[in-house]
């Protein structure tokens, strides 16, 4: 069946989505297919879906329109977060020939024996407690850093969240697994690797219900700090009541562990972090913050911030804005409540009217601008190890300083992948930090 067939394949949501997609495209490469981009002509498609918000709904019915337009009578595939949840609706989207769930997922080489079009798509989709199981992950090849998945599922009862409906319960990989990929990436020539998962600090627990913790996410990144050839590790995001001061310290002594933290809030208020369920209240996040930035000064730090939850009153949100203004935070990413099936909080009362979201979600956004710009303004003038990418983008070159400071230079193909000492100099009027050329000077 893989004789001269081409497949594409496109990611929506997270990180860990992006590691698994990569894994599946190995899996066609390695039986013979030929894999294009999605904007290219295609046999098959195949589009991993995200169930965080609304928009991701609306994106996949727009990747299955770009696709039909470039081959009306290519085959359609869905996986991902989406499909497990809602299969039902997805494969009643015009063109879609398949949808696999959390499970079928990484067997989807099963399931093309016939790649014609049929009038109905197909489900195969289990009950996500037979999810249970751990697949190693990890992208490779697309991109200038590698997503290495090292957790996938959770245990956690947050009261908007879908995920542990679609993924499963809490479970990783052992310890030695996770080593020999990270030095699979390493020998690749990938310089950065990103460690994914949904909740990456509950690493340890074991597959098929057993939650005896083997290794602690601690064990794991003094573990990965000897994986030698890879020059920097960077950790995604982490809960804060499991990023404890010992992994704090560790990274503040490491060689290859960035000093970047992204730390969910997604309320600086106490009454909606309990509605919401969550593990800590802002005390807790607050001595987060504060121990980072006693152990690395300059280390970035980033927020995810949910606006309009219900029962959020605008005192509620005015303790939210003035918290994070509290804080010295980098950044934040944003996200509007929107209502999911099967979560407790759609059963809440005390619904905020979407014009109010709304309202609220610009006023953060504009705060995350405020914040980035005043932590780019504490680290011009310094000297940065900057990772850049290989794409030319109208003359210019971009990359991620260690500290996750954005830059950018003037195009030149000797910087294409490389990490560069960077001396920061100007923020532009993108908000780019921008250095002179004559300050460049390679180093790997």
């Amino acid at each position: 069946m893989s004789q001269n067939h081409k497949v594409a394949l496109t990611t929506l949501g997270c990180k860990l989505n992006y590691s698994e997609t990569s894994t599946i495209s190995r899996q066609f490469e390695d039986v013979g297919y030929s894999i294009v981009k999605f904007d290219q002509f295609s046999d098959i498609y195949v589009i991993n879906t995200c169930s965080v918000t609304e928009n991701a709904d609306k994106q996949f019915k727009s990747y299955v329109s770009k696709a039909l337009k470039l081959n009306p009578e290519a085959f359609l595939i869905a996986i991902g977060c989406y499909a497990q949840l809602k299969p039902e609706e997805l494969v009643k989207v015009n063109g879609v020939d398949l949808v696999l769930g959390s499970k079928e997922k990484f067997k989807i080489l099963d399931y093309l024996n016939d790649l014609k079009k049929n009038q109905t798509g197909s489900i195969h989709s289990c009950e996500i407690n037979e999810t249970d199981f751990y697949k190693s992950s990890y992208s490779i090849g697309d991109r200038t850093r590698s997503f290495l998945k090292v957790q996938d599922g959770c245990d956690y009862k947050c009261t908007y969240c879908t995920i542990p409906l679609a993924r499963g319960i809490s479970r990783s990989d052992k310890l030695q697994n996770i080593v020999n990929a990270a030095k699979s990436i390493s020998n690749s020539g990938v310089k950065e690797i990103v460690l994914t998962g949904v909740n990456i600090g509950d690493y340890g627990k074991g597959e098929y219900g057993d939650k005896n913790h083997e290794n602690t996410f601690l064990d794991l990144v003094n573990a990965l700090d000897e994986v030698t050839g890879v020059s920097r590790i960077r950790i995604s995001s982490i809960e804060p009541n499991l990023l404890s001061n010992a992994i704090i310290d560790f990274v503040s002594t490491s060689n290859k562990f960035v000093p970047h933290f992204h730390i969910p809030m997604q309320s600086g208020s106490d009454s909606v972090l309990k509605l919401m369920k969550r593990r800590y209240l802002t005390k807790l996040y607050r001595n987060r913050v504060e121990h980072v930035k006693k152990v690395m000064p300059n280390a970035c730090i980033g927020a995810d911030v949910i606006v309009g939850f219900p029962g959020e009153s605008e005192e509620d949100f005015l303790e939210t804005y003035n918290f994070i203004k509290s804080l010295n935070l980098s950044y934040l990413h944003v996200f509007t409540y929107s209502e999911r099936d099967n979560t407790e909080a759609i059963n809440l009362k005390n619904i905020v009217p979407k014009k109010i979201r709304s309202k609220r979600s610009k006023l953060l956004r504009s705060l995350s601008v405020q914040l980035k710009r005043k932590f780019y303004k504490t680290q011009l003038g310094s000297i940065k190890d900057v990772l850049f990418e290989s794409e030319n983008r109208n003359g210019f070159i971009y990359g991620f300083s260690n500290n996750y400071v954005r830059v950018k230079s003037n195009w030149r193909n000797d910087l294409a992948d490389k990490i560069i000492s960077f001396k920061l100099e100007e923020i532009d009027n993108y908000g780019l930090v921008v250095g002179k050329k004559s300050d460049l000077k390679i180093t790997i």
